[in-house]
């Protein structure tokens, strides 16, 4: 559809309108011996034409612009803004009435004034505190307690605007903590969901007696801290909890099947159960096998060995990645770099082998 012609009427009228009113203004001026109509035509007539020539110029780039940004915006905060923009000019309405009472020039100026203020303040609080406003309708915006000194308050449900799947994480994907890192990357496409029995129980290993439990309870509370404070990861902590299930991989897995979700994990038995009930899965530990370097017979790759194998005349060394190297006829060369030539990889259900002979 074509708006040029319907621009340039509104243009003209608009132009128009706001000509004659300067004629009619600078016609009531005492100073000035001339008739009124000499002032009206004349600025009416250029208002008029200056519509009807510029006003799809002034209009359209504009409008090409705002369109352009209202299509990357999200609707959430387009509804947001809505509201707030309404609140703030229903708030000024009501001031604009007494305001109105002051002495001139004020009484003209100042409602003009908390109209733009009062609007632009209800639209940039309400994009701001969006989430919490929804929540607040949604009945989520009863109080909390913090299950640890390191985590901050959070939603108890997904964020609307979140793109993407829910991400259940486990505690051992947590306690792990290469989460954090993987998701620094921007690599998880999703919002980072932590429900509550998981952080029950994580706190509960961070209470243990158990020296090592206890650290490992606590280096996953700090995963979490880092979590909350990496930029563009989303991640919530969600209040629901299936009443269908007792133990925290039933109760995950309960969850994931209402909500649709994925849970990442480094657990096994998880994993394999979880599949088996038609449920997706993201393991940490395949992942990592997954991006390890891709050597091919008869290349070759410096390497420190560092410890005996487990046959006579073998030496061990470990790539940067990980992936662990046996060197035939190795031993000799322990604690130094030598230059191994790829002989076979094998790929096992503990990560891959590499066998090499020296260069």
């Amino acid at each position: 559809m074509r708006f040029g012609p319907l621009l340039r009427i509104l243009g003209t009228a608009l132009y128009g309108f706001i000509g004659f009113e300067i004629g009619v203004v600078l016609a009531r001026t005492p100073d000035l011996a001339i008739d009124s109509w000499m002032l009206i035509v004349p600025f009416t007539l250029f208002g008029a034409a200056f519509g009807f020539l510029l006003a799809p110029w002034l209009v359209r780039a504009p409008a090409a612009a705002a369109n352009k940004a209202l299509r990357q915006v999200p609707i959430t905060d387009l509804v947001a803004g809505t509201i707030g923009v309404t609140a703030g000019l229903l708030i000024a309405a009501l001031l604009s009435v007494p305001v109105s009472r002051l002495p001139e020039p004020f009484g003209n100026v100042v409602p003009l004034i908390l109209v733009f203020m009062f609007g632009y303040l209800g639209a940039a609080l309400l994009v701001l505190r969006q989430r919490d406003f929804f929540s607040l309708l949604q009945g989520g915006g009863q109080e909390r307690a913090r299950v640890a000194p390191v985590l901050d308050t959070a939603s108890a449900s997904p964020s609307p605007t979140a793109p993407g799947p829910m991400l259940l994480l486990d505690t051992s994907v947590i306690i792990d903590g290469r989460i954090a890192d993987i998701a620094r990357t921007g690599f998880l496409l999703g919002t980072l969901t932590v429900p509550r029995f998981v952080l029950n129980e994580l706190q509960y290993i961070a209470d243990s007696a158990d020296s090592l439990r206890r650290n490992r309870g606590r280096r996953g509370l700090e995963v979490l801290d880092r979590l909350q404070n990496t930029p563009d990861v989303k991640i919530v902590f969600s209040d629901q909890d299936p009443a269908d299930a007792n133990q925290v991989d039933d109760k995950l897995i309960s969850l994931a099947r209402q909500n649709g979700a994925l849970i990442i994990t480094n657990d096994f038995n998880l994993n394999r159960v979880a599949r088996l009930q038609g449920v997706r899965i993201l393991n940490i530990n395949e992942l990592a096998n997954a991006v390890k370097s891709v050597y091919l017979p008869g290349e070759e790759i410096p390497l420190k060995i560092i410890q005996e194998g487990k046959e006579m005349g073998q030496g061990v060394g470990y790539l940067e990645d990980g992936t662990m190297v046996v060197v035939e006829n190795g031993r000799r060369y322990i604690n130094q770099e030598v230059l191994v030539q790829v002989t076979k990889v094998l790929q096992t259900n503990a990560g891959r082998l590499i066998f090499a002979t020296p260069e």
